[in-house]
């Protein structure tokens, strides 16, 4: 049997422990992301207070957005008028829907391709073979990420490239959004994981602070109901923040907290049949839930306004 401990793993030492012990076993990644980019620091203090944020909108230089689509779109029906108009309200537009024959392609290329478990490429495996994994390698298996080889797949590129999901980036972002991740991902149900294990993955509301603005499409690429582990945001929190939420550096808070400022009549879960998507800003709270039953598979192509980082891919916490 081969094993991988998780006092070796990274990720698994960043997420126990105390919020303070999780930020110091990322100071190295912090450091290298400020060497590879001075200006992620001053995003990385300020982009989570809503004054900061405003001032940023105002002052960034704006390329101007050319209307209308390059091509046609793989969303037939879809305005991007709408979509920005729901975005500006709500954080969240959810009548997004694949074509069958792309989301089926994805599918059958993420069953066939082997996924790397917990964001560490020590743990390569086949998602049918999960179970099978978590006995080799002697642990819980919650995600399966693709890191660059969710690029390898056709469809994939078709709907990264697509001209309506760049023209709601542009005319919500500004003129100079561009595409700063496309991955494709796994989250497992798993009897064997402790507490340890869960605060890995995101199953606690959170927002991303990637970037001084971003936008987030993601797909179902199964059928997602309540024991698939869908995923929740809560509307109208991407312009709305308790001061206490602006003034910590964790982007993490528990579900009561969140659900008693912002109502949980805000909350909405995302459930759907495969191909069915949604557009989010990411800087509203939102998580994912600990599938129960079956597996989750996702895409998630994000868009934001500054350089992606050349080092590693979405999430992965190896510095290369």
């Amino acid at each position: 049997m081969h094993s991988t401990s998780p006092a070796n793993d990274l990720e698994s030492i960043a997420r126990r422990g105390s919020p303070l012990k999780r930020m110091a076993v990322r100071i190295p990644t912090y450091l290298a992301d400020i060497r590879e980019n001075p200006t992620w620091l001053p995003m990385f203090v300020l982009a989570r207070t809503m004054p900061f944020r405003r001032m940023h909108w105002l002052v960034t230089k704006n390329r101007p957005v050319s209307d209308g689509n390059a091509g046609q779109s793989l969303f037939a029906g879809i305005e991007q008028e709408a979509v920005v108009r729901a975005l500006k309200a709500e954080g969240l537009f959810a009548d997004l829907r694949l074509p069958d024959a792309i989301h089926q392609e994805i599918a059958a290329f993420a069953r066939t391709t082997p996924c790397f478990g917990n964001f560490d490429r020590k743990l390569e495996f086949l998602a049918p073979d999960h179970a099978r994994a978590e006995q080799q390698y002697g642990r819980s298996i919650l995600s399966g990420h693709f890191f660059e080889r969710s690029l390898d797949c056709n469809a994939v590129l078709a709907a990264q490239h697509d001209p309506l999901l760049t023209d709601v980036a542009r005319h919500y972002l500004g003129g100079q959004a561009r595409i700063i991740t496309t991955r494709i991902w796994w989250t497992f149900p798993t009897k064997s994981a402790s507490e340890a294990d869960l605060s890995r993955a995101s199953f606690k509301y959170h927002f991303d602070l990637d970037d001084w603005r971003m936008l987030k499409f993601f797909f179902n690429l199964v059928d997602v109901d309540d024991s698939t582990g869908p995923h929740v945001f809560i509307k109208g929190s991407h312009r709305k923040r308790a001061v206490k939420h602006q003034l910590t550096l964790l982007v993490g808070h528990p579900a009561d907290e969140i659900l008693r400022y912002y109502g949980k009549d805000s909350a909405v879960t995302l459930t759907g049949k495969a191909g069915s998507g949604f557009v989010e800003d990411p800087f509203g709270f939102h998580m994912g839930t600990a599938p129960t039953e079956k597996p989750r598979l996702m895409m998630e192509i994000g868009f934001g306004v500054s350089k992606p980082s050349r080092r590693r891919f979405h999430g992965e916490p190896v510095l290369r």
